[in-house]
């Protein structure tokens, strides 16, 4: 056999690698996904003797590491690891808006809350674009900007796009800078 063919002993190229079906990742790298549980039931269902590989080897590690749970909550090395979803915060469901001045004569609506009733920022920025004909975006956490005075229209045109919001939940806090 040339050295092209068979680097080792017992190994034969080119190498066929398997690949999960729950994080697209080759079988020895699921450990590192963040949802590593799910990954194992995939094995189990669709590739039984992979699993018992995987099954033997963490039975291998579980006896011979002692870390504290606290080692391994805590991500060692690189990666953004398990993203966290954020908390929606069950605070008063109020929507703010004011008027911010830009410039000598121009000015901004600024538009805050409306993630508080579940509300795609995103496509609320579009909508308010496409109604106003001008630029909006999502600018922080919760807070949407839309270029021009439009605040007075907002007033009608939230509650009769989404129903869930009644006019009452929305305050007006006048002319401030941002």
């Amino acid at each position: 056999m040339t050295d092209l063919q068979t680097m080792e002993e017992g190994i034969s190229y080119p190498i066929k690698v398997q690949y999960c079906g729950n994080c697209s990742m080759p079988i020895e790298y699921c450990e590192y996904y963040p949802e590593y549980e799910k990954c194992k039931a995939w094995l189990e269902k669709n590739l039984p003797s992979e699993f018992e590989k995987v099954k033997i080897e963490d039975s291998a590690e579980a006896t011979n590491t002692n870390a504290t749970d606290d080692d391994k909550k805590r991500q060692k090395r690189g990666g953004k690891g398990m993203m966290k979803t954020k908390k929606k915060d069950d605070g008063p469901k109020k929507i703010c808006v004011f008027r911010a001045p830009r410039g000598k004569k121009k000015s901004v609506t600024v538009v805050t809350g409306l993630s508080t009733f579940g509300l795609d920022l995103k496509v609320a920025a579009k909508f308010f674009g496409t109604k106003f004909a001008c630029g909006s975006s999502v600018t922080g956490d919760d807070e949407i900007v839309i270029q021009g005075d439009v605040k007075d229209d907002l007033f009608d045109v939230i509650p009769e796009k989404w129903p869930e919001i009644d006019e009452d939940f929305i305050e007006d806090l006048g002319d401030q800078k941002r």
